[in-house]
């Protein structure tokens, strides 16, 4: 280990309690995608990199320029504003480039009866802190921040910059990060702490909302024999989906092959009917397409969209009255960052300085802002943070703090070897 390095991960050491307290503070905004608590958390956020002496560009996203822009890949909840925030820490020549990318939004927290001391609580049991975005992501928030905070308090001489940015609305499209490159924003690198349980994941599916419109005929629910249910005719189509799912999941990429469904079809919304005593004659399902890695998205829709038509083809109101698609929202094309990337054996090295713990590397079978870095952007990127995707978007979300002390030191140590002295 190098001096610097022993200066750096002393000043991590030293803010262990600071990130703790402020973990739990940024847990207790309800940042919910689209409320107004999005916008006072990137406000909060920006009064504390100024705070920390970070150049700061925080800016109000031109929202209907953006929605517009070819490209832009969708919303799912309306904002009357959104902002972005850039905190700089300036290298002293130009070196390389090191971006650490986190989103701010997180989602709704369901049933609060669910939890066991309510989303927002930001409670720490043990060594264990709960609340709705402690996992997704503002744990890798923090130990982002509290790496950028250790090199400036060290005073590291560092060639190339480092850079933090805030997004808003991952979780519903990307409209942040999409928004952060518009603005002219890039590195050399990039790292999104999200939660990887601090394994290296250089790749993630896509995820591409759809909604489905199947129709029935009304009747009285006395006589419905003379009516068609469109819950009924819904059943073979969600078959067909199931079917499909299985069929794109045969064979998959082997950095996939950890998952049981690599690439999942699911429904999340079903809607129908309007009377109790009616034979309802609509039905509105809206779900999510798992995307290959490398697939293009539009063969993706193409395939979602040609099993419709043959369960329509196979059922006989169907057939003349078939179900309408429609592509809406979010639309997560997949991405990756390749194998032999000097940035994935930079993420390993700088895990092994800091950690024991074995690092697997694998794909994330999720949308994220990885596309559209490595896409739009041309930015090698990986995912790399604390935490366990699998208790994300659910009740009693949390996120180990070792685990972010652990991705603070990392990530301290891989500003240091990427960006250079």
């Amino acid at each position: 280990m190098t001096d610097w390095q022993a200066r750096v991960l002393d000043a991590v050491d030293d803010d262990g309690a600071a990130m703790a307290g402020l973990l739990a503070e940024l847990v207790r905004v309800p940042s919910v995608s689209g409320s107004a608590a999005e916008h006072h958390l990137q406000a909060r956020l920006a009064a504390i990199l100024r705070d920390e002496g970070l150049e700061v560009d925080h800016w109000p996203i031109p929202l209907a320029e953006t929605l517009a822009a070819p490209g832009f890949p969708g919303v799912e909840v309306p904002r009357a504003e959104a902002w972005g925030l850039v905190g700089r820490l300036p290298g002293r020549s130009r070196g390389p480039s090191l971006l650490l990318n986190a989103h701010v939004d997180v989602v709704p927290p369901g049933d609060p009866g669910a939890w066991t001391a309510g989303p927002y609580a930001g409670e720490v049991e043990g060594d264990t802190l709960y609340g709705r975005g402690a996992c997704d992501m503002k744990g890798g928030l923090v130990a982002a921040l509290a790496a950028v905070r250790a090199l400036r308090r060290a005073r590291v001489p560092l060639a190339g910059d480092v850079l933090l940015a805030c997004v808003q609305g991952e979780e519903d499209g990307g409209l942040g990060t999409f928004a952060l490159l518009a603005r002219g924003w890039r590195a050399g690198a990039c790292v999104i702490p999200e939660p990887t349980g601090l394994d290296l994941v250089p790749a993630s599916a896509g995820a591409l909302t759809f909604r489905l419109r199947v129709p029935g005929r009304a009747a009285h629910a006395a006589r419905r024999t003379a009516g068609v249910s469109a819950v009924e005719r819904f059943w073979p189509v969600f078959q067909a989906l199931r079917d499909l799912e299985r069929a794109r999941n045969a064979e998959v990429d082997p950095l996939m092959a950890r998952w049981e469904v690599a690439y999942p079809i699911e429904v999340g919304v079903v809607r129908g009917g309007d009377w109790a005593s009616t034979v309802p004659d609509l039905l509105v399902a809206e779900g999510r397409l798992g995307v290959a890695l490398d697939e293009p998205a539009d063969a993706a829709r193409r395939a979602l969209e040609a099993a419709v038509a043959d369960a329509c083809r196979a059922d006989r109101w169907l057939r003349g009255h078939p179900v309408e698609v429609e592509w809406w929202g979010g639309q997560f094309a997949p991405g990756r960052t390749p194998m032999d990337d000097p940035l994935l054996a930079a993420v390993r090295r700088a895990h092994a300085a800091v950690s024991d713990r074995p690092q697997e590397t694998w794909g994330a079978p999720y949308g994220s802002d990885l596309r559209l870095l490595t896409g739009l952007g041309g930015v090698p990127t990986v995912h790399y943070g604390p935490g366990d995707a699998g208790l994300a978007h659910g009740p009693d979300e949390s996120v180990p703090l070792a685990e972010v002390r652990t991705a603070a030191r990392a990530l301290a140590v891989l500003a240091l070897d990427h960006c250079g002295l």
